[in-house]
This record gives C-alpha cells, structure tokens and sequence, in this order.
C-alpha cells in the first residue's frame, strides 16, 4: 500500500472519528483492508505532524493542522481558543499556559498568525514562550491573542 493513500486514509479517519490511540488507528484502517503495525502508524503520525487534542467522547483524539493554509481555520482557532487556559505578558515576554500537551499546538497557531511584534516563540508541553522586542510589544501581542480568542 502506498504511504500517500495510507496516510491520506488516516487524516480522513481522524476528521470523522475520535481516535485517542494508535492502536485505535492500526484498527480502523486495518478494517478498511490497509494491513499497518504500530510502529507503521507512529511513523506516520510524526511525518503528518498529527496532535493530539480533547475529546468530546473520549479524553483526548488526533488532531491536523494543515501548514499550508495562509489563514487561520476555524478549526484551528477553535483548538487554540479550546487548549488556552492564560495569556499573560512578563515584560518581552508573553507566556501562554495551556492545557497538558498543548503547548507546541497553540504555538502553531502563533506562527501562522504572523504578529511582527513576535520575534520568536519556543513550546513546551503546557506553555508557550513568545519573545518580544520590548514589554509594549509583548503587552499588545496579549491583547491581539485576547481578542483573537473571543
């Protein structure tokens, strides 16, 4: 089976079906006769850069962002504004607190976002660092996150 049609197959299942393990993936496409092991769907899930984000029925699923849209989907705002927990500035800096996993998911929605104001950023597990020239730069990228939560 070709890894393109695999893996297309999988960004299909994950945007119809909650799927919080890759067991859980191994087992649906499996059942559509792609014949994969574990570790075939972890290298997959690394090179589609998949996440994973809370659930409705269950408590986490995979998630994808596509990083080449030019805009921020109302998908992806809704993952943002859903893992943000707190955006705060501390002087150049604005640290954004988000739920367990989630950092370097809001940090992608940072980039996309393209604030000049924004020199560079560095994800955790829970946090997102964003480096700023200067505290009134750092002040208005907290406002502009703010508003583009609401």
């Amino acid at each position: 089976m070709l890894r393109s049609a695999r893996q297309a197959k999988i960004l299909e299942i994950i945007a119809h079906k909650e799927i919080e393990t890759q067991e859980e993936l191994c087992e649906e496409l499996n059942a559509l006769n792609y014949v994969v092991t574990q570790a075939t769907i972890s290298r997959d899930i690394r090179d589609l850069h998949l996440f994973k984000v809370a659930g409705v029925e269950k408590k986490y699923r995979y998630a994808y962002i596509n990083d080449g849209e030019s805009e921020i989907s109302p998908k992806m705002k809704n993952l943002f504004r859903e893992c943000v927990v707190s955006v705060r500035a501390a002087q150049n800096l604005v640290v954004i607190k988000t739920l367990t996993g989630n950092g370097a998911n809001a940090g992608a929605v940072v980039d996309k976002l393209n604030y000049t104001e924004v020199v560079g950023s560095v994800a955790g597990d829970d946090t997102l660092l964003i480096v700023c020239e200067d505290t009134d730069s750092a002040n208005a990228v907290v406002e502009r996150i703010n508003e583009f939560t609401k």
